[in-house]
């Protein structure tokens, strides 16, 4: 019998040794922890201020904890998760971020989005966009698909 628990542990403790990969890129685990990703702007001439302004302001919600934006040339993508608790209410907080975010910044075309699947799309392309290959005018296209995208889900 306690040969079987030895076995046993030793299969874990393998298993658990194999797991650790610090090559593990944020879009990867975006779904299972908080990664918290910077602000992204698309167009290189627009300043980086009014996005971290965005995303402090969506961020101060209490039923949420994970905030994605990224500002393009005509759009503004706001990404996030709401806590597992206030799951049920995510159409008024939807409702509510959109209000607080068009009082604010009225001239912005926000795009506003609760999805998973949104939100993997928008830290994978803050991590395309952190690549030198990746020019701004792709960024601005993707990001014009990602919209898209939100336009469907609902």
């Amino acid at each position: 019998m306690i040969i079987r628990y030895q076995i046993l542990f030793a299969c874990l403790f393998l298993l658990a040794a194999c797991n650790h990969n610090p090559h593990v890129r944020d879009s990867q685990l975006a779904l299972m922890k908080t990664t918290n990703p910077k602000p992204v702007v698309t167009d290189q001439n627009k300043s980086n201020d009014s996005v971290e302004e965005i995303k402090k302001d969506v961020s101060s919600f209490p039923e949420l904890y994970d905030v994605a934006v990224i500002k393009g040339k005509k759009d503004t993508l706001v990404v996030y998760k709401v806590k597992h608790l206030y799951r049920f209410n995510m159409k008024k907080i939807e409702k509510d971020v959109n209000k607080k975010l068009e009082k604010k910044y009225p001239k912005e075309n926000f795009t506003v989005s609760s999805d998973y699947k949104i939100f993997l799309e928008a830290v994978r392309l803050d991590e395309k966009m952190k690549s030198a290959k990746f020019s701004h005018k792709e960024a601005e296209k993707r990001l014009e698909d990602i919209v898209k995208m939100t336009d469907k889900t609902k």
